[in-house]
């Protein structure tokens, strides 16, 4: 099997919440597993997310839990970066996690030619996106692209 490298991110009751969100970003496939569905169903928190993964048309894997409330949280500084050519999707990945987002930095055109935005979505999860050479701006304002 190949390796790959994806994110994990851990909420407090809102695992399912915002994959199901991540889902309706992204597209794809959600699978998602209970606390309850693994022994646990006798818990508080067995209906919440024991471990949920996202794999997407454009190959992106996202994975996610609710940390059982003993757990602790790390509060880290880690973002989840997109970044690439394609403009229009990348674009459109913004607009949908802009959606009940804090908009750290608008995704607009940056001193070295990309296009690039920084927000927290409204799980409280960082992304950046990053559209390669300004396509992104060229598309959204009709100019040729030249800087």
């Amino acid at each position: 099997m190949a390796m790959r490298l994806n994110p994990y991110l851990n909420f407090r009751d809102s695992s399912r919440a915002a994959m199901e969100f991540y889902r309706d970003v992204f597209g794809g496939e959600l699978t998602i597993s209970t606390f309850g569905e693994f022994g646990m169903p006798d818990t508080p928190f067995a209906d919440n997310v024991m471990h949920a993964m996202l794999v997407t048309p454009a190959g992106f894997a996202l994975m996610a839990s609710d940390a059982p409330p003993e757990m602790s949280i790390s509060e880290n500084s880690t973002s989840i970066s997109l970044s690439g050519d394609d403009a229009e999707a990348l674009r459109g990945y913004w607009d949908a996690l802009a959606d009940g987002a804090q908009i750290v930095m608008p995704l607009e055109r940056q001193m070295w030619g990309d296009d690039y935005g920084m927000l927290v979505d409204k799980f409280g999860t960082p992304w950046m996106v990053n559209i390669a050479g300004g396509a992104g701006a060229a598309a959204a304002d009709g100019a040729d692209g030249a800087a």
